[in-house]
Formats: structure tokens, C-alpha cells, sequence
């Protein structure tokens, strides 16, 4: 009863941290980044800002909010160490979701003390956009397996949950395949950045600046974006196809159709949000998605390199004969 406890509460903190970031990505959309001024953690100085304007609410809210979910990771883990013994997989998964979302807040704050909010169409806001994305993506993973493995894994199953060697060519194509998308993902970010900064009037204006050579480095950078998108999801339809025929159980067959879903439903929103001109709510629902290809491979990747009990149940059974 606690695990199954505990599973459902891994659930409802990794789907309050997507909450948190789509958040985040509505303070950069609106230029409110800026909001609080060059305080962290204050707010203009002060705990509870008074008087405040609307761009202060919006990364107010913003940073109570990632504070708390702050908290629910920290609950995570105590929760993670009391249901789970030493060297469980669920333990290790939830040291990671605390690391990543410390980190995750460090990013922050150096974005706000270094003023690379608001306006700033600096490189280092755009590096530091593209670390922040795939800080993101690593917290969600972590977040992710935590739920995932105290959903498929006993409490008392303490082999490793992946098995790499004996895996063939199956280990490294989702690899590569998980990279890609955080690649392109970064690469979604700083597009977005430049959308939110150097807005256009008409599409065939958008791509004018972006392939005009005294364009703002950023305008520029934007047409990366879906060339690589195309390519990233032309390789994972290719490898979904390998793993689904090397693994055949109900469960990967059904995460390989789920991916497959995701990347046609990321790619078309992508097609909208180009045309549309990125409008805010076009950007949040291709985060989303984003969000939901990445959580939904790495669950793949999960099920595909599951290491098989029986093996262990073997050697199990032939250490008691022995003895």
C-alpha cells in the first residue's frame, strides 16, 4: 500500500513540474522574465511584492510555484528512502529528480541575476536558454522513471531496471534517438526566444530575416530548428519500427504507437505554430508536446531495456538448491 502510494504521488509531482514549466515558458513568451528586477530569491527587494504589475505576477507566480515543486521532490525522495530498501532503482531516481531540479532553479536564478531576461537578445541568454531546456528535460526524465519504475518494479526488486549489454543495436539507437530530441528541443528553445524578441509581421517576412545575413543572430538560428525536427523524427520512425520488431511485448508496442502519435501530433504543431507567427498559446501546446515526446521515449526506452526477471528468479532458485 505505500508503494502504490508512493507511485501515485511520483505521478502527480512529475505532472505538477510539466505545470511549472509551461509556466516558465509563459514568463519568457510575455517579456516578464524581468518582472521581479535583478533579485533572486526577493522579489524587487521583497518577500511579497506590494502594488505589484502584471509582468511581476507572472514571474512571481512563477517562482513560488518552482519553489514548491521544490518542496514536493524533497518529499519525493524522504518518501523514496522510507518505501524503498538501499540500492532500489526508484532511490536512485529520486536522488536524480532533487539534483536536476536544484539545478534547475541555479539556472534560473543566474538567468535573473545576470539580466539575460526581459529584452536581452544576448549569447549567453540563448546558451543559457538551450542548458536551461535540457536541465528540463533531464528533470523530467529523472521525475519520470522515478514514477515509472515504482509503477513496474516491486519494492523488493532490486536488480538493475536496464539492461544494456545483449541489447544489440537497440541500446544505441534510442540513445541517439533521446539525444536528438534534446538537441532539437534546445534548438526549440532559442527559436523560441528569437520569435518572442524579433517578432514578424507575415511569414514570408519571417523568412526573409531569417536567411538575411544582417539579420540578429537570432532570426537567423530559427531555421535550424524545424530542418532538424524533420530529421530527428525521420530517425525515430525508423528506429521505432527496429525496436518494435526486436521487442515485441504488448507494453513497447504500445509506447512505440504513443511516440509515433506525439512526434506526427509535435510535428503538425509545429507546422501551425510557424504559420500562425508562434502566438503564445501555440508555443506552450508545442512545449507540451515537447515535453510529452521526451517523457514518452524515455518510458520506451524504459520498457525496451527492461533487464528480464527471469534470470534473477533462476539464479534465485539455484542458490537455494545449492544450499
Amino acid at each position: 500500500m505505500k508503494q502504490r502510494g508512493f507511485a501515485k504521488y511520483a505521478w502527480g509531482v512529475l505532472g505538477y513540474n510539466i505545470l511549472v514549466i509551461l509556466w516558465g515558458a509563459y514568463v519568457r513568451a510575455t517579456g516578464s522574465g524581468a518582472g521581479c528586477g535583478r533579485h533572486w530569491p526577493l522579489c524587487n527587494g521583497e518577500v511579497v511584492p506590494r502594488a505589484p504589475e502584471i509582468e511581476t505576477i507572472i514571474e512571481y507566480v512563477h517562482r513560488t510555484s518552482s519553489a514548491f515543486a521544490g518542496v514536493l521532490v524533497i518529499i519525493l525522495l524522504v518518501w523514496a528512502f522510507r518505501a524503498y530498501g538501499k540500492g532500489h532503482a526508484v532511490r536512485k531516481a529520486a536522488v536524480f529528480s532533487l539534483i536536476f531540479i536544484i539545478t534547475e532553479g541555479l539556472v534560473g536564478a543566474g538567468l535573473v541575476l545576470l539580466e539575460w531576461v526581459g529584452d536581452d537578445d544576448s549569447v549567453g541568454r540563448a546558451v543559457t536558454m538551450a542548458l536551461h531546456l535540457s536541465n528540463t528535460f533531464l528533470l523530467l526524465g529523472a521525475l519520470g522513471l522515478t514514477a515509472w519504475w515504482a509503477t513496474t518494479m516491486d519494492d523488493d526488486d532490486y536488480r538493475a531496471p536496464l539492461q544494456l549489454r545483449g541489447q544489440g543495436r537497440r541500446a544505441w539507437l534510442l540513445g541517439v534517438g533521446l539525444l536528438l530530441i534534446m538537441v532539437v528541443s534546445a534548438a526549440g528553445a532559442v527559436t523560441a526566444l528569437g520569435d518572442t524578441l524579433f517578432p514578424s509581421e507575415t511569414l514570408a517576412e519571417g523568412v526573409a530575416r531569417d536567411f538575411s545575413p544582417t539579420a540578429h543572430f537570432l532570426e537567423r538560428l530559427r531555421v535550424w530548428h524545424p530542418l532538424l525536427a524533420v530529421l530527428t523524427a525521420l530517425y525515430l520512425f525508423t528506429t521505432l519500427g527496429l525496436v518494435q520488431a526486436q521487442r515485441g511485448d504488448e507494453r513497447t508496442r504500445r509506447l512505440v504507437r504513443l511516440v509515433q502519435l506525439l512526434l506526427v501530433a509535435q510535428l503538425a504543431a509545429g507546422a501551425i505554430n510557424l504559420i500562425l507567427l508562434a502566438p503564445v498559446f501555440m508555443q506552450l501546446l508545442h512545449l507540451l508536446l515537447a515535453d510529452a515526446v521526451w517523457l514518452a521515449l524515455v518510458f520506451l526506452s524504459a520498457s525496451a531495456l527492461e533487464t528480464s526477471p527471469e534470470p534473477v528468479a533462476e539464479r534465485q532458485m539455484q542458490l537455494s538448491g545449492a544450499g
